[in-house]
Formats: structure tokens, sequence, C-alpha cells
């Protein structure tokens, strides 16, 4: 599956939040709402997702994962389901 860039999910998602508290707070501002929905939506076509807040949740949880592999490198351990490395520098299945 072809994944989104990062950097184009965490912005949509911080637009996402800034139209939803926007929306929030002016109920009645038919722009705000607007805005809210067609960036939900965008989020809804970049993870895959039929409904918004699944997407925001995707978005999340695509966007800690990534996170969290930087962390893992930084501390010396290979990030959680990395492959091991043959002797020639080749990763190879984990049923090998």
């Amino acid at each position: 599956m072809l994944l989104p860039a990062k950097d184009e999910v965490a912005r949509y998602l911080k637009l996402y939040r800034t139209w939803e508290r926007m929306m929030l707070a002016a109920p009645a501002d038919r722009a705000a709402r607007g805005n809210f929905e067609d960036t939900g939506y965008t989020l809804c076509v970049l993870m895959g997702k039929r409904c918004a807040r699944e997407a925001v949740h995707a978005a999340e949880r695509y966007l800690a994962a990534g996170s969290a592999r930087r962390r893992e490198r930084a501390n010396g351990r290979s990030p959680k389901g990395a492959l091991p490395a043959c002797p020639e520098g080749l990763a190879t299945s984990p049923a090998t």
C-alpha cells in the first residue's frame, strides 16, 4: 500500500484541529464549517478512510509510529518488526 508523506499528513492534521476549534467556537460560521469538512475529507483521502474521525485517528497512529521508530533508532535499538541483516548487508525474511 502506498503511504502518504508524513509531513502532508501532519500538516492536514494540524489544519483539521485548527478548523475544528474554530468551528466549535463559532458553529454558525459557514466558512469555518466548510473548511473543517474539506480538511476532514482530505484526511479521509490521504488515510484511505470513509469517516473523518477514523482518518484523524489513523493519521495520529501513522505519525506516532514514525516517531517511535525514530526514537528507537536514536537509542540504538532496532525498530519493532525490523528484519535481521544478512552478512552481505541484505535483509532476510523473518521466516528464514
